[in-house]
């Protein structure tokens, strides 16, 4: 079920209406067969490995915390992580592994056997692992105390509001929020209203409008020109953060009407002053995520500058290969790690204060150094990578219908960059809900008509759900 689809909006009518009218332990009942009823309408099969990883780490941090023997605490860890792990990488990873090591064997002479299993990736398996994990870790530290009901603790890591792509929530944040008392409230319901409105917009308005052209280039159906590629480059940046912030934004807004606090996961990444600027306000959830479990637990920047830059190389390659099992992912991760090595490098701690020019080219600089990446990213082969590079370098011309996506680009995005704007004067997500209301009704009115007349209405899947 996607949450552009009259199917969800159906069952989240259904599931609200219960909701409302039970009490706290029924609320929560019901929102775990809710989600697990959710996560099975994409495979039943693998109902089994979300209940695993559950009951795993359950266990493991009542384990925990119940012992005072560190190498008993340290085993206990540590079988979490196998398990999790264990599952993450066989779906994920295995025939990656697998196919990059025959390529190597052939490169050598061999004629290795064809082990590749097909496997189907279990949708939201990266998200929901972390988050499960980084209870456990925290348990383990001794910041959390594990929670005391299992159906709450399965509840946290199934909340179909962001099940399958996140935010990767922390259990000190919303596991709270499931033991407590929860009230519905008209503020709530508007916040809710709005984020979720605003999320389908980006989500079917501009992400599913611009991917026809990024689609286009990247699959070379348009030949690879300095032209083609730097504009399907472009769609792409906007695609993947429109689809993706969309997803986080519904959530949220799903979340606020249930009475959740879901984290905020972006913070208009595009008006970045440089790569740690970007990180800070690009997928939130995942960045800290590998900051607090596996930057700073390297050494961080505590070991001298070389180990600075290693670390900062490996938090970040492994952050690719997290995205997918694909060359291109860890060259996109790596290429991270050596930006913001470099920044550190030229800049040091400390950043001089910028002019209002300054901070323009800044920033424009900071959004094509992030193209590049996505170039990266959203390449099917590194081949591929090479042969757009080399196109921009030595095919310097446009190609036909060049104007009219450039004006489709800035028509459909018009909207985006007067909220974002908007939110970066005011320093409020949420500024849009603050207009008075003349402005207010115009603004809705005017993006519920782009919404009616541009809508795409193929039911794209969301880009995350693959990761």
């Amino acid at each position: 079920m996607l949450f552009n689809s009259l199917d969800f909006a159906l069952f989240f009518l259904v599931v609200f209406a219960a909701y409302a009218a039970l009490p706290h332990r029924g609320q929560n009942r019901l929102l775990l067969v809710a989600s697990y009823f959710f996560y099975g309408c994409w495979d039943w099969r693998f109902l089994a490995l979300i209940a695993l990883s559950t009951s795993v780490d359950y266990a493991v941090s009542h384990g925990i915390a119940a012992s005072d023997d560190s190498r008993r605490r340290r085993r206990l860890l540590v079988v979490s992580m196998v398990i999790n792990l264990g599952i993450l990488g066989f779906f994920k990873y295995f025939d990656f592994f697998v196919e990059s090591a025959e390529a190597l064997a052939q490169i050598i002479g061999l004629s290795p056997p064809h082990l590749r299993l097909g496997l189907i990736l279990p949708v939201g398996i990266s998200f929901y692992t972390f988050q499960s994990m980084s209870y456990t870790l925290d348990v383990y530290r001794g910041q959390l105390k594990p929670a005391r009901n299992f159906w709450d603790y399965a509840l946290f890591v199934s909340l179909f509001t962001q099940l399958v792509a996140g935010p990767i929530e922390r259990a000190a944040h919303l596991l709270g929020q499931i033991t407590r008392p929860r009230t519905l409230s008209w503020s709530g319901l508007q916040i809710g209203a709005w984020l979720f409105f605003w999320g389908l917009f980006k989500k079917v308005v501009i992400g599913d409008n611009v991917a026809v052209l990024a689609d286009q280039v990247f699959s070379g159906t348009l030949d690879w020109t300095a032209g083609s590629v730097m504009l399907g480059v472009y769609a792409f940046a906007i695609q993947i953060y429109c689809d993706f912030s969309a997803y986080s934004d519904m959530a949220r807004g799903l979340g606020r009407i249930l009475g959740f606090d879901i984290m905020v996961n972006f913070r208009n990444p595009y008006f970045a002053l440089g790569p740690s600027d970007f990180w800070r306000r690009w997928h939130i959830s995942l960045s800290s995520w590998l900051r607090d479990y596996l930057y700073i637990p390297l050494g961080g920047n505590r070991l001298g500058s070389r180990r600075t830059y290693l670390n900062l190389m490996l938090t970040m390659g492994l952050g690719g290969l997290w995205h997918g099992a694909a060359w291109t992912f860890v060259f996109w991760g790596l290429f991270h790690g050596a930006w913001l090595a470099l920044q550190r490098l030229l800049c040091g701690k400390r950043s001089k204060p910028l002019s209002g020019w300054g901070k323009i080219w800044r920033m424009v600089a900071t959004f094509h150094g992030v193209c590049l990446g996505w170039l990266l990213f959203r390449a099917e082969t590194m081949h591929d990578v090479v042969g757009m590079l080399a196109a921009i370098i030595h095919k310097p011309v446009w190609f036909p219908g060049a104007a009219a996506w450039l004006f489709q680009l800035a028509v459909l995005c018009l909207p985006l960059i007067g909220i974002q704007l908007l939110q970066k004067q005011t320093g409020d997500m949420l500024a849009p809900l603050r207009l008075s209301v003349v402005p207010r009704a115009l603004l809705y009115t005017g993006l519920g008509v782009m919404l009616l007349v541009f809508a795409n209405t193929g039911s794209r899947a969301f880009i995350y759900f693959q990761f």
